[in-house]
């Protein structure tokens, strides 16, 4: 992530590509949808907004409403797109992989729509990569300080074991969905050729 733009930030950006939307409407997106692990509280989204809006990586337009209050939609601005295309388009590396996930998997909600599924593809197969390689420096650890651990610690790691052998097979999953859905768009242009 850049300095200055959090994961709230970067999904703010990405909802505004969408659709240009007022602070309203975001607040929505996060209390209505399965983004909802973001607050949806206005002392969250509004000064986040406020921070893009600074950074010109957004541009509030206030438009006439039929109540008292003014709304503000807020659009994304070329600096803005390419912003959110950079953060998109980076390669997945092994601290994306031990941080969390949230923020890649934040990235591939935003993917297809942004840039294109051959975007999605490069992201799953980096990390694909990247977790093939910390998967074994795991069992390593695991295997070399077992003994030593307890069994509350060698439980948790083996949890944090599967959980990432689990998004492994993900992957592959998702891997195997895009090149079906790739195939499946090149018979229908035979059909129409």
């Amino acid at each position: 992530m850049k300095a200055g733009v959090s994961l709230l930030g970067y999904a703010l950006l990405g909802l505004v590509h969408q659709q240009p939307r007022s602070g309203y409407a975001l607040r929505r997106a996060f209390a209505t949808t399965p983004i909802g692990t973001f607050s949806d509280s206005p002392g969250a989204i509004y000064p986040a907004l406020r921070r893009l809006d600074r950074q010109g990586l957004v541009r509030g337009r206030v438009e006439s409403s039929a109540g008292l209050r003014q709304k503000q939609t807020f659009r994304l601005t070329a600096q803005g797109l390419a912003f959110l295309e950079e953060w998109l388009a980076r390669p997945v590396k092994r601290a994306d992989v031990v941080r969390g996930m949230d923020d890649v998997m934040l990235r591939l909600a935003f993917m297809d729509d942004v840039l294109a599924p051959a975007a999605s593809v490069r992201l799953l197969q980096s990390l694909a990569r990247e977790l093939a390689a910390y998967l074994p420096t795991l069992h390593v650890y695991l295997n070399e300080h077992r003994g030593e651990m307890s069994l509350s610690g060698r439980l948790a790691l083996e949890s944090g074991i599967r959980a990432y052998e689990d998004q492994s097979r993900w992957v592959r999953g998702a891997l195997e969905a895009y090149g079906a859905a790739r195939a499946r768009k090149g018979k229908k242009k035979e059909v129409w050729s």
